[in-house]
């Protein structure tokens, strides 16, 4: 799997590793929530974690779940099999997860913290971001999530279209019909319609690709 477990494979064979980053307000507990849910109905064991910034104004969020058999939440550095980024930045700030053959599925629509503007500091160029990020590993993904959010019915369904394009990697531990059960299990009834359309477009966005 990776370096840094290759002292005990066989404990690390069924194993996955997932980072979910963002800001507050985009659904990433919910998102992982979801995961774990998913991970559990598939008899999988699953530990998760949650760190919490000023998430009711755009403050930094992030989850950390392990499938398989663990017992700390906390993913080890460089060893997160997946990462979701809502947002570019914070995709970046989470690098420390990644290994070169981490997938990383990233979200290309930027949240400017509010200090940006009224200091010096300036918000880094997304395209030249991602450049470095594709020179740097091997399996980087842009979505253009609130694009497709958007034209599903709603941009609060962002988190389901980049879980759903999650599920289209195969290495993913959980599959499509068990997220969107699980979505089932934890969102309103009248809101699932529009999120399994959420999902399936972005299960296509990245099954339409060869290179995640």
């Amino acid at each position: 799997m990776k370096d840094v477990f290759s002292k005990n494979p066989e404990f690390y064979k069924d194993s996955y590793t997932i980072y979910v980053c963002g800001v507050g307000g985009q659904g990433i507990i919910k998102t992982s929530a979801i995961i774990g849910n998913g991970a559990m109905n598939e008899g999988k064991n699953v530990v998760m974690s949650e760190i919490h910034g000023m998430s009711q104004r755009g403050g930094v969020v992030s989850t950390e779940l392990k499938i398989g058999n663990y017992k700390s939440s906390l993913i080890e550095e460089f060893g997160s099999d997946m990462i979701i980024g809502f947002e570019p930045i914070e995709v970046v700030r989470s690098l420390n997860k990644a290994n070169k053959d981490t997938k990383i599925l990233i979200n290309i629509n930027p949240i400017i913290p509010p200090n940006i503007g009224s200091q010096k500091n300036s918000y880094p160029n997304i395209d030249e971001t991602i450049a470095i990020l594709k020179d740097n590993y091997n399996h980087v993904h842009t979505i253009d999530g609130n694009q497709i959010a958007k034209k599903v019915g709603s941009l609060l369904t962002l988190n389901m279209v980049l879980l759903g394009a999650a599920t289209a990697d195969e290495t993913f531990p959980i599959s499509k019909d068990n997220i969107i059960s699980s979505m089932k299990d934890n969102l309103k009834p009248k809101a699932h319609e529009m999120n399994i359309r959420a999902i399936e477009k972005g299960y296509e966005n990245v099954k339409s690709l060869t290179n995640f």
